[in-house]
């Protein structure tokens, strides 16, 4: 991998945590209190969504206007955030908020089980040309993608609605990442066994 592509790499996941880590800390600092506005009282929950919400819009169109594009899967979650987030903070109800994740979860999962009816991989003509990999690895990947996102849907369905506050924003923000993490991890022996990498990009 170029230098260049590297530094690109660096700047998107530093837009794509940044909000995260802002509804977070926001979060952790406010937890306890209740902020007036309007005449209308809210939770640390609801002010940190109110500020996650437009930084996540404003690093969405940086990266537009550094990189040229936003992807299909960014869209999708911008707006299902202000959906989400506008009725968190309108309705002041943190439940709003707290299901998005499991709509996101269920629409990914949704498409790939679409794609694997009719006998095809989405995530290959998405991630294709940056991940080349035979057709049967292709189709294994998405199987179990698929399985993995309905598994986190109902994941964070049973910890909103049974755990506290405090507990999603840690699920959310720690536990989802690092289930990722360790999926992609076990997915390692799929891509050496199915990956077609030339020198640059192993």
């Amino acid at each position: 991998m170029s230098e260049q592509k590297q530094n690109n790499q660096m700047v998107k996941t530093i837009l794509e945590t940044l909000p995260v880590a802002v509804f977070f800390l926001t979060y952790i600092f406010f937890k306890n209190e209740v902020v007036e506005f309007a005449g209308q009282e809210y939770t640390g929950f609801v002010l940190a969504t109110a500020i996650f919400v437009p930084f996540l819009c404003v690093s969405t169109v940086i990266g537009w206007r550094l990189f040229g594009e936003v992807s299909k899967v960014q869209l999708l979650t911008l707006v299902l955030v202000l959906i989400f987030g506008g009725l968190t903070i309108f309705l002041n109800d943190e439940s709003f908020f707290k299901m998005k994740p499991t709509l996101v979860y269920v629409l990914f999962g949704g498409a790939i089980a679409i794609g694997l009816l009719q006998g095809k991989s989405y995530l290959q003509s998405i991630l294709g040309s940056s991940v080349p990999m035979k057709d049967e690895g292709w189709m294994i990947i998405s199987r179990r993608i698929m399985i993995f996102f309905f598994s986190l849907a109902i994941l964070n369905e049973i910890i909103w609605r049974t755990q506290s506050s405090e507990v999603w924003v840690y699920f959310k923000t720690f536990g989802l990442t690092f289930a990722l993490l360790v999926f992609l991890a076990t997915q390692y022996k799929v891509l050496q066994q199915y990956g077609e990498f030339d020198e640059d990009q192993e």
